[in-house]
């Protein structure tokens, strides 16, 4: 999930492929994970640069490696497209820095095959491809209904400057519905989230308004993504769990008045008003 690359964009702004998945809230996940999910990958302490498995460097922007071929696999049976698709996401700290790319069909196959996951299918590349990037846009519609006060305050839209997947770290709000899962089974799942996402986002500092100079605050979100159970076609269903992580106050703040927003109908409705 989440594969953006941090190479220079060279094609021209397409709006993202139309999605054959419908995305719903659910609080069933029906994939199932194995023993190894529940632990950490590995890490190089050694050296100040990121290295792949097989020693490649790799990008600290989204923890992939610099430049992943477009080329044909060895054994590849069918052709898939090169070409790739940008983002709606503005990318770095300067209008200038464009957008972030997604991977091509083809470069999604090379990478989940240097991820050791030969068993896909390479008929599903081009469906998984449209999948991931619909999750990647609509969790970056999220991020901007969360930044929407501080963007009416500063009149700067928010960037994304970088991002990491940490599959293998349990977010502390999914530790906790996996726990309240256990005590209360009819209304949370105990399944855990199939990929996590960290998202650092640029937030333009007050009074900061020059493109060139501008300065930004680091917001760190977390992203979790779970799946539902099926929809009456038989399609699959997500559902992702977007919030700043609780690292300061400011954070703390605004999930107060995001919960505090939810929670109005469920109070007015405790107080008897618009009951009609």
């Amino acid at each position: 999930m989440g594969w953006f690359w941090a190479d220079s964009a060279s094609e021209p702004l397409a709006k993202p492929t139309a999605c054959p998945v419908n995305h719903v809230k659910q609080e069933v996940c029906p994939v199932k994970h194995d023993a190894s999910s529940s632990k950490k990958e590995n890490s190089v302490s050694e050296c100040p640069v990121k290295l792949d498995k097989d020693g490649t460097p790799l990008n600290p922007l989204n923890n992939m490696p610099y430049d992943l071929s477009s080329a044909r696999a060895p054994g590849q049976k069918i052709s898939l497209p090169t070409q790739r698709t940008l983002s709606t996401i503005p990318k770095g700290e300067t209008d200038a820095q464009g957008v972030w790319e997604y991977p091509s069909p083809q470069q999604m196959l090379n990478a989940m095959l240097r991820k050791g996951k030969g068993e896909i299918a390479e008929d599903a590349v081009e469906s998984m491809v449209d999948v991931h990037n619909f999750l990647n846009e609509g969790a970056w519609q999220q991020i901007l209904a969360w930044e929407k006060r501080h963007t009416d305050e500063n009149k700067v839209e928010p960037r994304l400057l970088k991002f990491t997947g940490r599959p293998y770290d349990l977010s502390p709000r999914a530790a906790m519905y996996q726990y309240l899962g256990k005590l209360f089974p009819s209304h949370f799942s105990t399944q855990p989230p199939f990929d996590r996402h960290d998202w650092t986002v640029l937030r333009s500092k007050h009074g900061s308004t020059s493109s060139d100079a501008r300065e930004w605050s680091k917001v760190r979100y977390v992203i979790d993504y779970y799946g539902g159970p099926d929809d009456e076609d038989g399609m699959p269903t997500f559902f992702l769990d977007v919030r700043p992580a609780l690292d300061n106050f400011t954070n703390a703040y605004d999930r107060f008045l995001h919960w505090n927003e939810e929670m109005k109908p469920v109070w007015a409705k405790a107080l008897g008003k618009g009951s009609g």
